[in-house]
């Protein structure tokens, strides 16, 4: 820290300072703020975009705030409730906010990798499910990917290459996962982030 950034901050703490500039401060004269992007309308753009699909789009929750496993849980229920109350499909179930994750483990992943392993385990072997979850930042977590993607055909893939949902899970390397079954989505950074994209198609 320089002297010149201490001396500011002590002045600051002895109240000689304005802790907070106020709106009527001279630096906000030529100033405008608009927002132009969040989390509420990039989730109203993806309804738009499956209904001009012919896609039955429905936001499901729009702030998550919990555990990854625990909304990969609930929305595995969504899915079974759908499909056994026969809905006419295809049904996207779209969700934003951001969960987050107890490691415990010493693997690779984000949340949203994370989360989505958890929904693959739920949905084992049900048929018509796809899903993706990103961070519309590019990054999810540390990694260098943005999220990954599920579809049925991963099923028996990941059979094939012994690959076990669980065990990923409990080593916190969902990316390992994703990444033999080449799933992992990569955009390299966005320069924005309205947070987390969740979309669970059922067809």
């Amino acid at each position: 820290m320089t002297d010149r950034v201490a001396e500011y901050l002590t002045t600051g703490s002895r109240g000689r300072r304005a802790e907070t500039i106020k709106p009527e401060a001279a630096c906000f004269e030529r100033v405008q703020t608009r927002i132009v992007a969040n989390a509420r309308l990039a989730l109203d753009a993806a309804v738009s975009f499956f209904h001009g699909k012919g896609v039955t789009a429905t936001i499901i929750d729009s702030d998550i705030d919990c555990e990854a496993h625990v909304a990969a849980e609930a929305h595995a229920a969504l899915v079974r409730q759908s499909i056994a109350a026969g809905q006419t499909r295809p049904i996207a179930l779209i969700s934003g906010g951001e969960t987050r994750v107890k490691v415990t483990g010493n693997g690779r992943g984000g949340r949203n990798s994370h989360y989505l392993l958890s929904l693959a385990q739920h949905l084992a072997d049900t048929p018509g499910v796809y899903a993706l979850a990103a961070d519309t930042d590019g990054i999810d977590g540390t990694e260098d990917n943005a999220g990954a993607y599920l579809t049925p055909e991963m099923w028996p893939r990941a059979k094939d290459l012994g690959l076990s949902a669980a065990e990923h899970l409990d080593r916190n390397d969902a990316y390992s996962y994703f990444a033999a079954l080449d799933a992992l989505v990569m955009t390299g950074p966005t320069r924005t982030n309205v947070n987390d994209y969740r979309v669970i198609l059922i067809t």
